[in-house]
């Protein structure tokens, strides 16, 4: 097995890079990212102001915005003169088609791997934002997930899915002032290698974790502000 996408090249065009391999190989249709206000300055020393230029963005710079997530793509000629016309953009995957995923505050996140590992748990990809922690999971229907979550006691509101309309942010995308980064990079089974095109990254089923990320998230805030 080998991993992918896992530390940054300073010699390449990141975000480039990353955007045509979740495309083109992996068939993972993306998007570019609001990124920062393009006029500069803040409104709030304190906080990141968004392209959106909404005050009350809850992802700022975090999500699509123009083009909006319906222009999500695995086209890598599109994908290239995004990335190319503005490089810095962060990486926005939509999901729900071929990759779905699970978020909750990182603290909870950092407990939920580390039951993950004693359990011996097979995880996918990870993402971490200095506030959030994705995991990637294989595509789920809503009626699949309503199941699992009619099974909770109580489910906390801190723990969010992103399936069909949904989204994420990929590594090594800016957000905010800080950057997402991978924290279990995507792998692919040398078997699927051996195939047509490089295959796509392993994902795991949503009902192998679902259980750990409530009982994690039970114990963070909630909040609606994302802040990075």
């Amino acid at each position: 097995m080998r991993e992918i996408l896992g530390r940054r090249r300073k010699s390449s065009p990141e975000l480039l890079t990353a955007a045509l391999l979740c495309a083109e190989q992996w068939r993972w249709p993306v998007v570019p990212g609001a990124g920062p206000d393009p006029r500069g300055g803040r409104r709030n020393p304190a906080e990141f102001d968004c392209a959106c230029l909404r005050p009350d963005c809850p992802v700022p710079g975090a999500h699509p915005h123009d083009p909006g997530l319906l222009g999500a793509t695995c086209d890598p000629r599109m994908v290239r003169w995004w990335w190319t016309a503005r490089p810095e953009m962060p990486l926005v995957l939509a999901t729900g088609d071929r990759v779905s995923a699970v978020s909750l505050p990182v603290a909870a996140g950092r407990r939920s791997l580390e039951v993950f590992d004693k359990l011996g748990v097979r995880l996918g990809p990870v993402v971490a934002s200095p506030t959030r922690m994705a995991l990637l999971v294989a595509p789920y229907a809503l009626e699949q997930l309503g199941e699992l979550l009619d099974r909770q006691e109580w489910v906390p509101t801190s723990l969010r899915y992103h399936g069909e309309g949904g989204y994420v942010v990929l590594p090594p995308s800016p957000v905010g002032p800080g950057q997402a980064s991978w924290v279990r990079p995507p792998v692919v089974d040398a078997a699927a290698d051996a195939g047509a095109g490089a295959g796509a990254p392993w994902l795991p089923d949503i009902g192998v974790v679902i259980n750990t990320l409530v009982q994690a998230g039970t114990t963070e805030p909630d909040g609606t502000r994302l802040t990075y």
